[in-house]
């Protein structure tokens, strides 16, 4: 194009279109995996597991190529809260890997996602914007994702100080939690696109994290008035958790919203973790009905995982599709 502006290439156009949410895909994905391993659907759940980590290996890439690309459009990015979901779909993921035995996997990841956390940590919170939505509330998500994998590696490695160090992203989080619901707009339940589900799913990683530290400390012995009490918070912040569910559920159908946007992850992510975090509940109190609850819910995450997957798979047929005809030169 003599004498204009030159057109982006393919690539160009590729890193133009990954949002800063991108790591919901990661995150959804990831906890659905563990959900399915929880109720002993190994071979579904390792499928799901090669996506996941295929997913992450493209977005490692990706991302800093954008921010190196377009510095001043990711440092805008990193001052959201969905910025986050790097951090919570990396301990997801991390914690997938532990469940699997991959212990070394999981520290490494661990490693990564506390550093990045504690980049985005304090931009978020200077450029933090209210009235609160959805994506809001995965400030809360990505820390308790740090306790997660925590305590899922000092439950693998029975180590009782790993479990005693999850305890401060757990409590850190669950105060993140009534201070951004504190801002909500309560409207977002009906106008909200598809992130208004982590109201719920902030809870729920909560709920698990909770029940996997009773856990590990019951492999460590550790007894005493600290496990009952645990076992308490997990039950009780269950059925915090289930509050939330029908008033999600009803928001849906009364306003629904079939399109598909990034943000539909942050729906698979907290669908995926209710089932995940009634599988643990029910072992660490334990306590059958969460257990039949997850029995159940397990098959609604994989049909919500199936439907926004599809959806992502649409959109990035259409994206390369426009991205190559981009691509090609102008006509003589």
């Amino acid at each position: 194009m003599p004498g204009g502006r030159a057109r982006p290439g393919a690539f160009d156009l590729l890193l133009d279109s990954v949002p800063p949410a991108s790591g919901a895909v990661v995150m959804g994905t990831g906890i659905v995996s563990i959900a399915l391993s929880l109720d002993g659907q190994e071979t579904f759940s390792r499928i799901l597991l090669g996506l996941d980590i295929a997913t992450w290996l493209t977005l490692a890439v990706l991302l800093p190529a954008r921010a190196q690309r377009d510095r001043d459009r990711f440092r805008a990015d990193i001052r959201t809260p969905a910025a986050f979901t790097a951090v919570a779909g990396t301990a997801v993921l991390g914690t997938r890997l532990t469940l699997l035995g991959w212990c070394w996997a999981g520290v490494a990841l661990l490693a990564i996602a506390l550093a990045v956390w504690s980049g985005l940590i304090g931009p978020v919170l200077r450029h933090w914007r209210t009235p609160t939505v959805g994506a809001s509330f995965i400030l809360t998500v990505g820390t308790e994702s740090l306790a997660l994998l925590a305590a899922t590696l000092g439950h693998a490695y029975r180590v009782e100080w790993l479990l005693d160090v999850a305890l401060v992203p757990f409590l850190l989080g669950l105060c993140f939690y009534p201070w951004v619901l504190r801002r909500f707009d309560f409207r977002q339940l009906a106008t909200g696109a598809g992130d208004h589900w982590v109201t719920g799913g902030a809870l729920a990683i909560s709920t698990v994290v909770a029940g996997r530290i009773t856990l590990g400390y019951e492999v460590v012995e550790r007894g005493g008035g600290a496990l009952g009490l645990l076992r308490g918070v997990s039950l009780g912040l269950w059925v915090v958790t289930m509050v939330w569910l029908p008033a999600l559920v009803f928001a849906e159908i009364r306003w629904p919203r079939p399109r598909y946007g990034v943000r539909r992850w942050s729906t698979v992510f907290p669908v995926g973790m209710y089932a995940a975090s009634s599988f643990i509940v029910g072992d660490a109190v334990p306590a059958a009905v969460p257990t039949h609850f997850a029995d159940v819910w397990i098959w609604v995450a994989v049909a919500v995982w199936a439907v926004v997957a599809t959806g992502l798979v649409r959109a990035v047929v259409r994206e390369v599709g426009r991205a190559l005809r981009h691509g090609r030169p102008d006509p003589a």
